[in-house]
C-alpha cells in the first residue's frame, strides 16, 4: 500500500522545505521505492503562472502544462521522475473546485463549510497520484509555516488522512529552525519547542524533527529535544547549510533520514545507493577550469526568477569539468554599444533567459548583437530566441523597426507575433504551455546535441516566429533547425557561420539533471569552455 509522507515547517519561513523533500525522494528512489512529489500551497492564487517573479520566482512547467511553484523543479532534478499538474495544489484551485460544485449544485443546497468540504477537496488530491499511477511512497510538503492562519486547512486534511489510510502507513516529518546564539555560544531550542507545541495542538505529533542549523547539533540538545517532543533522538535530524543543495541527500542519509522514515512506517530498511550521484557531487566540487557566462534578464535582482536556468548552466558545468561563474547583468544596462562590450567583454558565453514585458529588451537586442558580431557563444531561451530573431532582422535584413508585437503593437515588421488562433482568449489562454514536438533538422548544432530527430520540450510563451518572414531569414543566415511538425511552428533558430548562436523557443532548463545536463546547456558550456581556451 502506498506511503504517505507530509513535510511541514516551522519557526520561519525559507528553511527548505522543498531541498528535504527531494532529498527524501533521492534517498528512497536510491532504495528501490517508487517515490512522487508534490506540494500544496496555501496561497489563494490559482497557480502562480500570473504571478510577478519578483514575487514568486521561477514558475517551473511540467510536461502536461502545469504552471507550478519552483520547488518541483527541485523534486524532479533530485529524483528524476516527471510530476504533473496533480504535482502542485493551491488553496485557490481547491477554492475553485468547491465553489463551482456549489453553483452547479454539487452539494444538493447543503451548507458548503471548511471541514468538511474545504478539507475533503484537499485530500482528495493529496491521495490523486496513488490513483494516477502505481507509487510506494508520496511525498508532500506543505507550504507555509505551522500558524500561518492560511495553511490550516492543509493541516487538518494531513490530520484526518493518517487515519483514512491508517497510521502504519502514514508519517509526519516536521522541518524548524534552530537558531545559534553567537553571543552565548549556544544552540537555542525553544522556537522548535513552541513550533511542535502548535502542531501537537492541531492534532498532528511529528514523527521526526529535522533541523535546520548553522552548526553541528551537540547531543545534549538532540536529547532535550528529543524529550520535550516526543521523538526518539534518533529521529533529530540534522539539517546543516551544505556548500551545495546537491550534497543535502547525502548529508540526510548519513543522518538517518531513511530509516528513520522507513521505521516509522514499519517498513525494511534497506541499503540506498547513491554512489552516482556522490560522484555527481564530488565532480562538481573539483572542477579543472573556470569561465563567465554572462545572463543577460529583466529579474536578475531575484535570482530564483531564473532558478532552472541556473541549475542547468551548473549542470553543464559539472559535464564539462568546469565551475560556472554567473555574471548577473540587468538588461537595462546596456544602453549604448560602450556600456554593451565593457559589461559583456570579459564573457565565456552570453545566456539571455525568458521573460515577459517589453522593459529592457533594447539591453538584450544589444547583447544579442555584441555575441553576433564578436563569435561569442550565445544561447537565447524564449523570449531571448525572440531577441536573436529581432536583431538578424535589424541588423542583417535591414528592417530597423522590426520588433515582436508584444513590445510594439504598431511594429512594421512584427517578426514575433501572435498565431490566429490566439486571439481573444483570456490572460493565460493563450499560452503555449507544456511538452510540444519538435522536428530537427539534420546537421544542425542542435542536432548534434540532441542525437536525435525529434526531441519533446516543454514550452511557456504566448508570441512565436511569424512564418511570413522565414524564407528571408533563411535566404539571409539565420537557419531554422527545430520546426513543431504539428502547427509548423519554429522552435530553434541558429546563426549559420557563427561558431555557437542558438536560440529556442522552449525551456530546456525544465528537464536538466544534475548528473544528465540538457544537451543544448552542455553544448553551450562546451562552446563557452573552448572560446575561453581560444581567448587565453
Amino acid at each position: 500500500m502506498t506511503k504517505y509522507v507530509f513535510i511541514t515547517g516551522g519557526v520561519v519561513s525559507s528553511l527548505g522545505k522543498g531541498i528535504a523533500a527531494a532529498s527524501l525522494g533521492l534517498i528512497l528512489k536510491s532504495r528501490g521505492f517508487r517515490v512522487v512529489n508534490q506540494k500544496f500551497d496555501p496561497y489563494l492564487n490559482i497557480d502562480p503562472g500570473t504571478m510577478n517573479p519578483y514575487q514568486h520566482g521561477e514558475v517551473f512547467v511540467t510536461d502536461d502544462g502545469a504552471e507550478t511553484d519552483l520547488d518541483l523543479g527541485h523534486y524532479e532534478r533530485f529524483t528524476d521522475e516527471n510530476l504533473s499538474q496533480s504535482s502542485n495544489t493551491t488553496a485557490g484551485r481547491v477554492y475553485l473546485t468547491i465553489l463551482n460544485r456549489e453553483r452547479e449544485g454539487g452539494f444538493n443546497g447543503g451548507t458548503v463549510q471548511v471541514i468538511p468540504n474545504v478539507t475533503d477537496e484537499i485530500r482528495r488530491r493529496m491521495l490523486l497520484p496513488a490513483q494516477e499511477k502505481q507509487v510506494d511512497f508520496i511525498i508532500t510538503e506543505i507550504g507555509g509555516t505551522v500558524g500561518d492562519i492560511e495553511s490550516l486547512p492543509f493541516l487538518e486534511a494531513i490530520r484526518q488522512i493518517k487515519y483514512e489510510v491508517g497510521v502504519e502507513h502514514c508519517v509526519y516529518i516536521h522541518l524548524t529552525l534552530l537558531p545559534y546564539m553567537k553571543k552565548a555560544q549556544e544552540l537555542k531550542s525553544k522556537p522548535t519547542q513552541h513550533s511542535v507545541k502548535e502542531l501537537q495542538g492541531l492534532g498532528i505529533q511529528p514523527d521526526i524533527i529535522m533541523l535546520r542549523s548553522e552548526i553541528p547539533i551537540d547531543s545534549a540538545t538532540r536529547e532535550k529535544l528529543a524529550l520535550f517532543c516526543n521523538v526518539r533522538s534518533d529521529c533529530i535530524i540534522e539539517n546543516l547549510n551544505a556548500k551545495s543543495i546537491y550534497e543535502v541527500p547525502l548529508m540526510m542519509e548519513k543522518e538517518g533520514l531513511g530509516r528513520a522514515v522507513c521505521r516509522a512506517l514499519n517498513i525494511e530498511d534497506s541499503p540506498s545507493h547513491l554512489e552516482r550521484w556522490a560522484a555527481m557531487v564530488d565532480q562538481m566540487y573539483h572542477p579543472v577550469r573556470r569561465i563567465t557566462i554572462a545572463l543577460v534578464g529583466k529579474y536578475v535582482e531575484l535570482h530564483d526568477a531564473y532558478l532552472s536556468v541556473v541549475e542547468s548552466l551548473l549542470h553543464a558545468g559539472i559535464h564539462n569539468k568546469t565551475e560556472v561563474i554567473i555574471d548577473w547583468i540587468a538588461a537595462e544596462e546596456l544602453s549604448d554599444a560602450e556600456s554593451t562590450a565593457r559589461r559583456l567583454g570579459g564573457a565565456a558565453g552570453i545566456i539571455v533567459p525568458g521573460g515577459f514585458g517589453g522593459r529592457g529588451i533594447e539591453g538584450m537586442i544589444r547583447a544579442a548583437e555584441y555575441a553576433r558580431t564578436n563569435g561569442i557563444p550565445y544561447f537565447g531561451i524564449c523570449l531571448g530566441m525572440q531577441i536573436l530573431v529581432i536583431e538578424y532582422a535589424r541588423r542583417v535584413l535591414g528592417l530597423e523597426r522590426a520588433n515582436s508585437s508584444e513590445m510594439d503593437a504598431a511594429a512594421p515588421d512584427a517578426v514575433i507575433d501572435l498565431m490566429p488562433d490566439q486571439d481573444g482568449k483570456i490572460l493565460g489562454g493563450t499560452l503555449r504551455l507544456g511538452k510540444y514536438e519538435c522536428a530537427l533538422v539534420p546537421g544542425s548544432i542542435s542536432a548534434r546535441a540532441y542525437g536525435a530527430q525529434t526531441v519533446w520540450e516543454r514550452h511557456r510563451h504566448r508570441y512565436e516566429f511569424n512564418n511570413s518572414y522565414r524564407s528571408r531569414f533563411e535566404q539571409n543566415g539565420l537557419a531554422v533547425t527545430g520546426v513543431n511538425p504539428e502547427r509548423n511552428l519554429v522552435e530553434i533558430v541558429e546563426v549559420s557561420g557563427h561558431p555557437w548562436m542558438v536560440g529556442v523557443q522552449f525551456h530546456p532548463e525544465f528537464k536538466s539533471r544534475p548528473d544528465r545536463a540538457h544537451p543544448l546547456f552542455r553544448e553551450f558550456i562546451g562552446a563557452a569552455v573552448h572560446r575561453a581556451e581560444e581567448a587565453r
